[in-house]
């Protein structure tokens, strides 16, 4: 089990209250999956579980049960509607691992041979690529 709180301030956490804006893709009862402002490829999505953890040590089962369904529900539309080779899911468990966000969160990033994934750095992707991106998503999830 993780020994550090959860920080209910966390940037997800207020994403999921809708104190910071996000597109969207995806949302039920326990989880939300939306586009991640600073994309390694076109179509990087994040799957959010609403329930409060840090990461998979300390999330309840169901949780994370729940979740993975999402992500391969994610997985399918974003390979699909980005015409991917393959998708790439990426969890990270504390600092040591790579977490920079202390909520549980996975990664579901569409890949295509030969094209290098983005650093994941600091520069935001611009608005309307997320919200046209997010639609194309959101498109595939619809049929």
């Amino acid at each position: 089990m993780s020994s550090a709180a959860y920080d209910d301030n966390n940037i997800f956490a207020k994403i999921l209250r809708g104190e910071i804006p996000s597109h969207r893709v995806y949302e039920d009862e326990h989880t939300v999956a939306f586009m991640d402002v600073m994309p390694q490829a076109p179509g990087h999505v994040l799957v959010v579980p609403k329930a409060a953890s840090r990461n998979i040590l300390d999330a309840n089962p169901a949780t994370i049960s729940h979740a993975i369904t999402v992500v391969q529900k994610i997985a399918n539309a974003v390979k699909d509607a980005f015409d991917a080779d393959g998708v790439l899911v990426i969890q990270f468990n504390e600092p040591a691992a790579g977490q920079t966000v202390f909520h549980l969160h996975f990664h579901v990033i569409p890949r295509h041979d030969g094209i290098p994934l983005k650093p994941h750095s600091g520069k935001m992707e611009d608005g309307d690529v997320l919200a046209a991106n997010a639609e194309k998503i959101k498109g595939e999830l619809g049929s």
